[in-house]
């Protein structure tokens, strides 16, 4: 399955001179824990950055800056890890792993923002994939039991 069918395909977004004030205020507001930060080119969105909740907390809000004067571009150091919307889930899973990592921009062929992807949304995809093995199983003994009569 690709990752493109299970990413959230809509996706809260800024600019790197958003400050970090109204970055936070952004994702009360819309429940998320994490904005993209883009760039417009040519009318597309394209992801530069990422910056999370977990991010303002730790390099602004614990060592007391003014989250005022601060933008989220200012936050923003390591370069982005991105996936290909055709990209197996199991592949993104690793890519995750491997550069630490728990939510990553969807890019479509283009390289334009088309989703973003989490490890919350990983689990509650393989939940619900470990469910239905759990319901075969429980079909099988049941059609066996049956079959015995």
């Amino acid at each position: 399955m690709p990752i493109g069918d299970i990413c959230v395909r809509e996706v809260l977004v800024a600019t790197p001179d958003t400050t970090i004030t109204e970055a936070a205020r952004l994702m009360r507001q819309h429940h998320v824990g994490d904005l993209v930060i883009v760039a417009e080119e040519n009318g597309s969105r394209v992801p530069t950055g990422i910056v999370t909740d977990r991010d303002i907390v730790l390099s602004v809000i614990a060592t007391r800056l003014d989250p005022s004067i601060f933008t989220i571009g200012d936050l923003v150091a390591e370069k982005l890890v991105t996936v290909r919307e055709d990209l197996g889930v199991f592949e993104c899973i690793q890519k995750m792993r491997t550069k630490g990592v728990r939510r990553m921009p969807v890019l479509d062929a283009q390289d334009k923002l088309v989703g973003i992807v989490s490890v919350d949304d990983l689990v509650q995809l393989l939940g619900r994939e470990l469910g239905e093995l759990g319901r075969l199983i429980s079909r099988e003994h049941a059609r066996e039991l049956v079959s015995k009569r």
